[in-house]
């Protein structure tokens, strides 16, 4: 998005634009969003139906079809219909039965033990047992999962007193465990076809074996994934779908279009582009929602290399803050798909999120100024202070549009920022591997407990050069540190949640990460699909409640 291009649309906002302009449809289009689930309205009192192909969207394609070292979205969005996780979440973030119909903690919190759900298959026939489970946890979850080797770090070790009994020893009380034993999360993987091979070039990666609700039959790349119904699912009578193929269209408009004419009828994460979702959501056959994304509570992210002298100073920090107006980022560059963020726990989160006594950087570019004046970085000739060099996450467009948004945000207060375009891998290098950067912008998933995927940006101990989705900062407080283990080891959900409130203070306050924006994901499908989900993971969790109406 050019310059001209943002000042233009940012004109039309303050002149109150005619409605089709992208600001103006910001917040009837973001409000509309984040409405009832229409699919639940209309699927009241409703039979489901059996049979029928669905035709889903993944884009992009995969690598691979399990999130045991990888858990990109893509992946979560089809291996969560082929395996399950011990349990799964209700509308309310609550664990449910899945693989484990119950579980017992010990009172020190230091023993957790799950039963079992008897009678399970593996797809190839074999019984499912603990000794899957105890596999999965020590020899994936604690080895490959990018995220699970600290999530799972307090389970010192793993019993299986008999074929339907798992019991975790912990180190210490680990509550976060419980927000990651769904099937994106913690996916279950067949001992008898992984013990003994190399986990990340296992065949079956690539052709997944589980115990969910449908079978994988075939993957044409670039083409389709299809996966069939599992007739021997103990969930009895489930899925309802005989089938379900996940096309893989690279071209947006396609895409688009495909939703437009039914080709396709469910399509989740952001399938098309900003500009389209008012036109797809006009349409009288579609549905447009944000639901399903809570467990992720994804925002976006401006984090500061403090190894640059000048962004070391706290006043530069702030007045970088201040100097951009987040809601009009979200109005302009985002359709309205976001609300701005008060620190690192988006709102969604409801159990651990405060914004009392979290410093706050409301758009005041006049402080902006003050603030780097008082630093020491006066203009100079050419109004310029100094010269930030800019890396991004380019994931889609409208990432390098919300770079480029920055970058004039940030000379209106007299920083010269420069915008490096470079593709994922060549990011990764330049932010994680050479530390190479000034200001790194991009998205956060924190995930239903912060301690999975909140943290990264402040702990110290996350430091480590060469791995992607780490401090990359250089940020290390004693403080933060103490607070961040404290809330490792806490037994007691008030205590933990004090706890996460004071982390919030903290962050805020030392600000070696600014956050943007809470972002808003969104699915579009026909409205012919009924019975989709409305659990907080539900756009990573299977579609086995799924059916087609005629």
């Amino acid at each position: 998005m050019s310059e001209f291009l943002i000042d233009r649309i940012r004109a039309r906002a303050r002149m109150g634009a005619k409605a089709g302009t992208l600001a103006m449809l910001a917040v009837p289009l973001a409000a509309a969003l984040i409405g009832g689930p229409a699919w639940a309205q209309d699927a009241a009192g409703e039979k489901p139906r059996r049979g029928g192909q669905l035709q889903a969207l993944v884009q992009p394609e995969p690598p691979v079809l399990t999130t045991a070292f990888n858990n990109s979205f893509p992946i979560g969005v089809v291996s969560t219909n082929v395996y399950e996780g011990l349990v799964s979440f209700d509308a309310s973030q609550r664990p449910q039965p899945a693989l484990a119909t119950r579980w017992d903690i010990s009172p020190d919190g230091k023993t957790v033990t799950f039963h079992l759900r008897k009678g399970v298959k593996w797809h190839d026939g074999v019984d499912f047992t603990s000794a899957d489970v105890k596999f999965s946890v020590q020899q994936i979850w604690q080895k490959t999962h990018p995220r699970g080797r600290n999530t799972f770090a307090a389970v010192s070790s793993v019993d299986t007193p008999d074929a339907h009994t798992v019991v975790f020893h912990l180190k210490h009380p680990s509550l976060v465990i419980f927000s990651s034993l769904n099937a994106n999360e913690g996916q279950i993987l067949p001992r008898h076809l992984y013990e003994g091979t190399d986990i990340q070039t296992n065949p079956y990666n690539i052709k997944p074996v589980g115990t969910g609700p449908f079978k994988f039959k075939e993957w044409r790349k670039g083409q389709y994934i299809a996966l069939e119904r599992n007739p021997d699912y103990w969930d009895s009578g489930k899925p309802y779908v005989d089938q379900v193929i996940f096309r893989i269209i690279p071209d947006a408009a396609s895409r688009a279009a495909a939703l437009e004419t039914g080709d396709v009828q469910y399509a989740p994460f952001d399938p098309v582009p900003l500009a389209d979702v008012q036109r797809l959501r006009d349409n009288p056959e579609l549905v447009v929602s944000t639901s399903g994304y809570d467990w992720q509570s994804a925002y976006v992210f401006m984090e500061y290399n403090l190894r640059n002298p000048v962004l070391k100073d706290l006043r530069v920090r702030q007045a970088i803050a201040h100097a951009i107006n987040r809601q009009e980022l979200v109005d302009v560059v985002w359709y309205g798909l976001g609300k701005p963020a008060t620190g690192p726990v988006p709102s969604s989160l409801k159990s651990v999120y405060t914004a009392e006594g979290v410093p706050q950087y409301a758009f005041d570019p006049a402080r902006a100024e003050k603030l780097l004046d008082e630093a020491g970085y006066k203009r100079n000739a050419d109004g310029v202070r100094f010269v930030l060099n800019q890396e991004y996450q380019n994931f889609n467009e409208t990432f390098k549009n919300n770079a480029e948004y920055i970058r004039q945000s940030l000379k209106r207060v007299g920083i010269d920022v420069k915008v490096h375009n470079r593709d994922l891998a060549g990011h990764l290098k330049a932010v994680y591997g050479e530390y190479a950067f000034d200001l790194n912008s991009g998205r956060w998933v924190p995930t239903m407990d912060p301690e999975v995927g909140g943290f990264r940006h402040y702990w110290s101990q996350s430091q480590a050069k060469g791995v992607p989705w780490t401090n990359a900062s250089g940020y290390s407080s004693a403080e933060t540190d103490r607070v961040i283990q404290a809330i490792r080891v806490e037994a007691d959900p008030a205590r933990r949640t004090r706890l996460f409130h004071e982390f919030q203070r903290l962050a805020q306050a030392d600000l070696p990460v600014l956050p943007l924006f809470e972002q808003r994901n969104f699915t579009v499908m026909s409205k012919k699909v009924r019975g989709l989900s409305q659990a907080p993971d539900s756009a990573l969790a299977s579609l086995k409640d799924v059916w087609l109406q005629p």
